[in-house]
């Protein structure tokens, strides 16, 4: 019956997915904030915080949402709000940077803005990962994802290049800065109003409601019911190399301009532009097209990772940055079409929202832990130079590779 909406679904969730298409290369895994705190004075240590942040809100508040969700068998306008609040900090960074500047304690500022930020959006990704898989049959899924996946990445592609044109013009500057922040903002908040446009059915099957528990004891059943999911447990330890590939591109434009020569506005648009290229054409190949297993898919995200981290360890030329932002962009274009139909279809759950939620939380200290990690060891090791960014992705390369041996025990059938 879910079918007979595909194509209104498709529009909708894509027109979204647009929206924040447009915005996400200024905010996650994002060349050009790096290189906007790092023109505010910003430590390495810092500038790891904020995918730790992001790491931290998916893990910890996702289950906030899952719990006050739980029991809705419609979840559209849990979704649109929890869409509109997410812009809500950033709009207002960006305001208070338009109006004081680059103030002392505007760093602090930020990082508090996007702590928020982080809280919001780990909020929100549970359940729109729930709702958009229960938007589509188990046999479209990952072909509406891929559309889904399509429209975001070429907003993305569209938005690096006005980055690049934006950065070259103005630098990072703090009024031209607020007003990419006020966009953002404002491009989120939209974007949930179009979520009108979508259907949902209420599946029939298992589910793990609230059912009068408390918080505390829905979120012990629900880690419990994952743990007695070997498969599951299989899984989430297999996909430990999507934070290291996001860790490794919240660093890998800092290295790219301060020891090989890339200038600031090639690494803030130009690097994010060939990622998304990637994911497009990867989300078209494995999507609409249906090439490979998923097993398969889940290999080459690995392997492409893997492949960029080589390169900027052996290389340092600009071509070489370019064609590993590709291959980044591969392999996080095939992770983010592949990740919530599995995770839904392992869980055996009709609303997979709890497991949406309490993943990340078995694998926060590891997703916190390292970008951190990888921060510090660069402020200490600085006197290193470069070879100090070339340690940090060796050792990358060994953690995605140690991956491997969880993600062939997993039974995908």
């Amino acid at each position: 019956m879910i079918d007979k909406y595909f194509k209104q679904n498709v529009f909708g969730i894509s027109s979204v997915e647009f929206l924040w298409g447009l915005g996400l290369p200024a905010v996650i895994e994002s060349t050009f904030l790096q290189l906007f705190l790092k023109s505010l004075g910003a430590s390495s240590f810092a500038i790891g915080f904020i995918p730790a942040f992001f790491f931290m809100g998916c893990s910890v508040f996702g289950l906030l949402s899952s719990y006050f969700t739980s029991d809705m068998a419609f979840k559209r306008n849990a979704v649109i709000w929890l869409h509109v609040v997410s812009g809500v900090s950033l709009l207002f960074f960006g305001c208070v940077l338009f109006v004081f500047g680059k103030i002392p304690s505007i760093v602090l500022i930020f990082f508090i803005a996007y702590a928020i930020f982080a809280v919001c959006i780990g909020m929100t990704i549970p359940v729109w990962l729930n709702y958009t898989v229960n938007m589509f049959s188990a046999e479209r899924t990952v072909t509406g994802f891929a559309y889904m996946m399509i429209a975001q990445h070429v907003a993305r592609l569209i938005s690096s290049v006005l980055i690049v044109k934006w950065v070259e013009k103005y630098s990072f500057s703090w009024k031209a800065s607020s007003l990419i922040f006020i966009s953002v903002g404002i491009l989120f908040a939209v974007s949930g109003v179009l979520f009108l446009f979508t259907r949902e059915v209420a599946r029939e099957g298992k589910k793990n409601d609230r059912g009068g528990r408390s918080l505390v004891r829905y979120t012990i059943d629900s880690i419990r019911d994952i743990l007695k999911n070997k498969n599951f447990l299989y899984f989430l330890a297999g996909d430990v190399d999507y934070f290291v590939v996001v860790t490794t591109i919240s660093f890998y434009a800092n290295y790219a301009t301060s020891y090989c020569g890339v200038r600031p506005s090639v690494a803030a648009g130009m690097f994010v532009g060939f990622l998304y290229t990637g994911a497009i054409l990867t989300n078209i190949v494995l999507g609409p097209l249906g090439y490979l297993r998923m097993r398969d898919k889940y290999i080459l995200s690995k392997g492409a990772a893997v492949s960029a981290m080589l390169l900027i360890i052996v290389f340092q030329d600009v071509w070489v940055f370019l064609l590993a932002s590709f291959l980044f962009g591969v392999s996080r274009g095939t992770r983010s079409i592949v990740f919530a139909p599995a995770v839904g279809k392992l869980s055996g759950l009709s609303d997979a929202t709890s497991y949406f939620a309490v993943a990340p939380l078995l694998t926060l200290v590891f997703a916190t832990g390292l970008p951190l990690a990888f921060g510090r060891f660069l402020d200490y090791g600085a006197w290193l130079e470069g070879d100090s960014y070339r340690i940090v992705f060796g050792v990358s390369v060994v953690l995605i590779v140690g991956t491997l041996y969880f993600l062939l025990k997993v039974d995908f059938d």
